[in-house]
């Protein structure tokens, strides 16, 4: 659990609730369910127009890094790496066949498999550099799926707000309507700035930063296998990964 994501929440929106209450505000005057309509579904409507399915579903799947982020354990990748060198070393590449069924981290099996078919290390470096590039760019479109709520929920909170101004000029004869429009008008544009940079900005920030992580493993496996492939000593691939770690 990513105690900092919930840390981060409380603090923000805790210090705006907080704010209004100290201002002599009530915490029912933020609650506007119309309001809250406009920003979110035009929001979402907006987003949906500009993003393409599969990226709006790997958005989704993702969305649970924020709280739960992806185990990226370099240090236990490196020992391992190591331990590859050594068999490669005493038994030849060939020994690492027993190994390939057994990993559970795709992309390090599909290193493991070139290593025993006996690739080229540039092919190899080739072929794995490819699937990290385009693994990359793919969960980086669907983090700024994230960037598009962030900047489309101002605006719309803007659009809710002329919404509700239109609704008071429409009812200046009646003053008991009056109240209801302007609540509208403000708590909608609260609710597009609020929601932009205290949710949609940070969800993209933090989403991207642990793509950048899993990017930066998948790159130590394949100096590793690539090192294993050109014969290095176990010792010097292991003073090389461990420039990887932080």
């Amino acid at each position: 659990m990513d105690i900092l994501t919930l840390l981060g929440l409380l603090i923000g929106f805790g210090a705006i609730i907080g704010g209004n209450i100290l201002e002599g505000g009530h915490t029912s005057s933020l609650l506007q369910l119309t309001a809250g309509l406009i920003v979110l579904g035009g929001t979402v409507g907006a987003v949906l127009v500009q993003t393409q399915l599969p990226v709006f579903i790997r958005s989704l799947k993702m969305l649970v890094w924020v709280f739960k982020p992806p185990k990226v354990e370099q240090k236990a990748a490196v020992e391992k790496i190591v331990g590859w060198s050594n068999i490669a070393r005493k038994e030849g590449l060939l020994g690492l066949e027993s190994l390939v069924e057994a990993e559970t981290d795709l992309f390090a099996r599909k290193g493991l498999q070139l290593l025993v078919d006996g690739s080229e290390p540039e092919s190899i470096r080739n072929i794995l550099e490819v699937e990290i590039d385009v693994k990359e760019h793919f969960d980086t479109q669907a983090a700024k799926v994230y960037e598009g709520y962030g900047g489309y929920s101002p605006t719309i909170g803007i659009i809710g707000a002329v919404m509700g101004l239109i609704h008071v000029m429409n009812n200046l004869a009646d003053p008991s309507k009056l109240g209801a429009g302007i609540a509208v008008a403000f708590v909608a544009t609260i609710y597009g700035v609020a929601l932009a940079n205290l949710i949609f900005l940070p969800v993209a920030n933090k989403l991207k930063s642990h793509i950048h992580n899993q990017s930066q493993f998948r790159e130590m496996v394949v100096e590793g296998v690539i090192s294993i492939a050109e014969g290095e000593n176990p010792r010097n691939i292991e003073t090389k990964l461990e420039g990887y770690l932080g």
